[in-house]
């Protein structure tokens, strides 16, 4: 099992920090862990402070055939943690703006918790929703969203029977 890069404080803003390539690292990671599916991409999720603990992690349908990774992060912290304002979410893949399973996607999640910045690897292609555009409905929520995408490959390699 993967673990947390050691006291890697995430970067603050638009401009990504080492500590955030190890951390977008262990996200790509995670995603390796997920159940196949051939209706939905294997993402890994970590939510990690400012001071640089984490303080979540999780997996496509780690719990659940329905669940995201952001999602499974996100319900392990009590929706109050204070830490969520200014901690970081890194993501394998963008997060969702539309979903079929769950009412609420995860770019509303992440939005709805107090997250201000999430940073991610691979944006999110049309192969199951159209037209969702994840960054944009965070961005307009006012988060920062980081695309680190020299690891959309790494990102990529759980998913490419989907692509």
């Amino acid at each position: 099992m993967s673990t947390a890069p050691s006291a890697s404080a995430p970067g603050t803003g638009r401009k990504p920090n080492t500590a955030d390539r190890d951390w977008i690292s262990l996200a790509c990671e995670l995603a390796a862990l997920c159940p196949p599916s051939t209706t939905a991409f294997s993402v890994g999720a970590v939510i990690v402070a400012a001071d640089g603990t984490e303080l979540a992690r999780g997996y496509s349908r780690e719990n659940n055939p329905h669940d995201h990774a952001e999602e499974g992060a996100l319900a392990k912290l009590p929706a109050e943690d204070a830490r969520l304002a200014t901690a970081t979410i890194y993501s394998s893949l963008e997060p969702c703006a539309k979903r079929a399973s769950r009412p609420r996607p995860c770019a509303q999640l992440i939005r709805d918790s107090g997250l201000r910045r999430v940073v991610t690897a691979w944006s999110e292609p049309d192969t199951f929703v159209a037209g969702a555009d994840g960054t944009e409905l965070l961005e307009d929520a006012g988060v920062t969203v980081v695309a680190l995408s020299e690891y959309a490959d790494v990102a990529q390699a759980p998913n490419l029977h989907l692509l």
